[in-house]
């Protein structure tokens, strides 16, 4: 996912897609331990989206406090 992309999720929207990750990311993970996937740098791109979703979220998060304190 770009962050373009990202940007223009909704809190409710970047919840679902951080779990709906997650949970890629453990098939992944179980994959990758039963036999060797074809690209494991498909964990690591996971775990980077996964990244970028948790750190949008809590600039939303942040925003709306910012916003309601005001």
């Amino acid at each position: 996912m770009k962050n373009s992309e990202i940007k223009g999720l909704s809190q409710e929207e970047l919840v679902a897609k951080i779990a709906e990750e997650k949970q890629n990311l453990v098939k992944l993970k179980f994959a990758h331990t039963i036999s060797a996937i074809e690209n494991p740098n498909r964990i690591t791109a996971a775990r980077k989206t996964i990244a970028r979703l948790n750190t949008e979220l809590s600039a939303l998060k942040k925003a709306a406090v910012a916003t309601e304190t005001k």
